[in-house]
């Protein structure tokens, strides 16, 4: 087993049923440390790891890891979808209408009622996505200067 490949991620891809190989645990590695990225980031994280992988491959990668529940995909209106490895509870996010970065907002404590819908149409919710819009302090300083 590759240094990479924990036995803590190839256990998860397995139960996942997923095969376990170095460019999915790399890729896993690599949105888990990395903070809402995007599939360019992703590759170049990836690529770091071990070397060659195609575009494809990444993208074929994340959509595995995403429909496994292993990974998160989130799509701020105007922006390419970004992933995260935080996908055990029901966050939010706040995104910074200037530059773009991207912050995580938990959800309120308790009984969640982000979950409770004012008119469900009869789905059963699971979760909700909230996205803030603003300015982050680095972009706000540099607009009142």
């Amino acid at each position: 087993m590759a240094a990479s490949q924990t036995p803590a991620t190839a256990e998860e891809l397995r139960r996942a049923g997923l095969r376990v190989t170095a460019a999915r645990v790399a890729l896993l590695h690599t949105v888990r440390e990395g903070d809402h990225l995007g599939v360019e980031a992703i590759a170049s994280g990836v690529r770091d790891r071990i070397g060659h992988i195609s575009l494809q491959a990444v993208y074929e990668a994340l959509h595995a890891l995403t429909a496994a529940g292993l990974v998160r995909r989130i799509e701020p209106a105007g922006s390419p979808a970004r992933f995260e490895g935080r996908v055990a509870d029901n966050h939010h996010h706040i995104v910074c209408r200037s530059c773009g970065v991207v912050a995580d907002v938990d959800c309120a404590v308790g009984e969640a009622p982000c979950l409770t819908a004012s008119d469900d149409h009869g789905f059963s919710v699971d979760e909700a996505q909230v996205i803030y819009w603003g300015l982050c302090p680095d972009c706000s300083t540099a607009r009142s200067s």
